[in-house]
């Protein structure tokens, strides 16, 4: 039997919202596959784009083209130099859209998709300053069927252009809300009846493979070096780590988080296996 911590369901704090990105001039957005899923999810605004010539066409590049054109949206073909230097030396692919600031979600939107899905998965994102990283989790946030991905809203990396390009724009399918206070919005998480699993090292560390994540859970992903912060840690319902036979005792934090998620996917997995399998025996 699973036992809550002391600050688990009885919290009912205030709510902890954060407001979604605004710039005047946008962000510009480059690689083929992350402008043209953020043209395929519509959440926001494009400005203008930039497009290699026609006769250099690959298939997304032709559907990028024929989606702007539809979309009334200006495209032009610059220099090598221009784009290299709104990119600002990303490896665009000749492709970019200037497009406005990701759209976050609020903290009550995430709670009232827990609420409305007893299988919901939140992917808490611990003060991960590194682009990369981010945007590796959101690639397989997306493929693991996360509901929601929360940050906080200091100290750690956004929905920048270099994370939408790390996911190879599988962001902009994904609903993340920015919190100022990571730890108060956990606490209202866990207050939807999901249980929240930390991955951390340390004494009290269970293996990944011994929580059961089936129903309504959380999974926390510290920064690469530092790991959970201790207010996140102590917060979490359970402390789990992943098995290190190699010398060096570490995997950056996109890649550990993948192993975990697809924990997750796999309890569930075996599990609509297992019920399909009992009503074929019956």
């Amino acid at each position: 039997m699973r036992k809550r911590n002391k600050q688990g369901r009885d919290f009912a704090g205030p709510r902890d919202t954060a407001r979604a990105d605004k710039s005047d001039r946008g962000d510009w957005i480059y690689g083929r596959r992350p402008a043209l899923e953020v043209l395929r999810a519509g959440k926001r605004h494009i400005y203008e784009a930039v497009l290699p010539p026609a006769e250099r066409d690959t298939p997304e590049t032709a559907e990028l083209r024929d989606l702007l054109m539809a979309q009334g949206v200006p495209f032009r073909t610059p220099d090598r130099e221009e784009l290299d230097d709104l990119c600002r030396g990303g490896n665009h692919q000749g492709t970019a859209l200037r497009a406005g600031g990701f759209p976050y979600i609020s903290l009550e939107q995430v709670l009232h998709d827990i609420k409305e899905r007893p299988d919901a998965i939140v992917l808490i994102l611990d003060h991960i300053e590194d682009p990369q990283n981010v945007g590796s989790l959101l690639r397989t946030a997306d493929a693991a069927g996360v509901t929601a991905v929360l940050l906080p809203a200091d100290r750690a990396a956004g929905i920048t252009p270099a994370a939408a390009r790390a996911s190879a724009g599988a962001s902009e399918h994904m609903r993340v809300a920015k919190v100022v206070n990571l730890v108060r919005a956990m606490k209202e998480i866990q207050a939807q009846g999901a249980w929240i699993t930390g991955l951390d090292m340390g004494p009290d560390a269970r293996p990944h493979t011994a929580v059961d994540f089936k129903g309504r859970v959380g999974l926390a992903v510290g920064s690469e070096g530092r790991g959970l912060s201790r207010l996140v840690r102590e917060t979490c319902d359970f402390i789990v780590c992943l098995p290190m036979k190699g010398r060096v005792a570490s995997l950056n934090a996109g890649v550990a988080g993948a192993v975990a998620l697809y924990e997750v996917v796999r309890q569930r997995d075996c599990d609509t296996r297992t019920s399909q399998d009992d009503r074929h025996l019956h």
